[in-house]
């Protein structure tokens, strides 16, 4: 995955916290093994902490930073993303947003921006207080998503997906398939309690899916507001690869398996890997959202 050299990032899109302290009550879910089994049933790839009862209570926003963060220092163009990880998410932000703006308006909707927060441990958020083991998430009720960057060293190592710029790109690109669902009202069909392989809490994780693979597939074609051409440059058969592998490691069957030794359809939440991978490459062979109706 290769981005335009001169395109101009904007990082305003982007709240870094990183490095803040965060005050407030104790985080509920904790690190390790008792974080991980966490996400089998919990947040991993998913909607806030408040909706699966992993809030601590504490739902004060994170500070924000004295001066400027790393990303408006150090992120400026689209060099700096082919150069840098957090430049990169951030560019990714932008390209996946681009997207969705385009898309709304040629359906005569309105797209309302999400920021991402990337912090280190733990963040407060409108849905409440998580920590990093809860991977990452958006959270309906500031319409942000949340990003600790050390997940995409555990994407590799504790998960067992091959990694890549692109594996990378395919987790934002599923959260800001939630903000979609958020804005369409479909995002709330997975807040009834309910979980198993045909549940709504499925069909939400899987249509988000299949929605980073609308976007990877029209990635090289939105032309970027700062050159009027695409700011993803280059996708390889190999990104698309690293990006299926990516949605294959985090299947509830997969998570399952490796953090408890059996497979229970009847507590999944996100789906099978086999499904995520479906629907991902549904999305990505198609480019359109209308061919993304997981709930039919």
């Amino acid at each position: 995955m290769q981005f335009d050299d001169d395109a101009q990032l904007d990082s305003s899109e982007v709240k870094d916290v990183r490095g803040s302290r965060i005050p407030g009550g104790r985080a509920t879910v904790g690190g390790g093994i008792v974080g991980l089994i966490a996400l089998v049933v919990g947040l991993l790839f998913g909607v806030g902490p408040e909706e699966l009862g992993l809030s601590s209570g504490d739902t004060a926003p994170a500070p924000a930073s004295s001066g400027l963060s790393e990303v408006e220092r150090a992120c400026k163009t689209g060099r700096d993303a082919n150069a840098r990880e957090d430049c990169r998410q951030v560019a990714v932000v932008r390209s996946t947003q681009a997207f969705w703006k385009q898309g709304f308006t040629e359906r005569r909707a309105q797209y309302s921006p999400a920021s991402t927060v990337f912090f280190t441990g733990r963040v407060n958020t409108a849905c409440g207080t998580a920590t990093s083991a809860v991977g990452p998430f958006y959270c309906p009720g500031d319409r942000q998503v949340y990003l600790d960057l050390g997940f995409f060293d555990e994407l590799r190592t504790k998960f067992g997906a091959s990694g890549g710029p692109f594996a990378q790109a395919y987790v934002v690109a599923h959260e800001y398939g939630h903000h979609v669902q958020n804005l369409t009202g479909t995002l709330q069909r997975a807040q009834d309690g309910r979980q198993g392989a045909n549940s709504n809490a499925v069909k939400v994780e899987l249509q988000a899916d299949c929605y980073a693979g609308v976007w990877a597939h029209n990635a090289t074609r939105t032309p970027d507001a700062s050159t009027g051409r695409p700011l993803i440059t280059t996708l390889t058969d190999q990104d698309i690869r690293d990006g299926l592998d990516a949605a294959a490691a985090v299947g509830d069957d997969r998570i399952q398996e490796k953090f408890q030794g059996r497979v229970t359809p009847e507590s999944w939440t996100h789906g099978s890997a086999e499904q995520r991978q479906q629907w991902f490459y549904q999305g990505y062979r198609s480019g359109d959202m209308a061919r993304c109706d997981t709930f039919r």
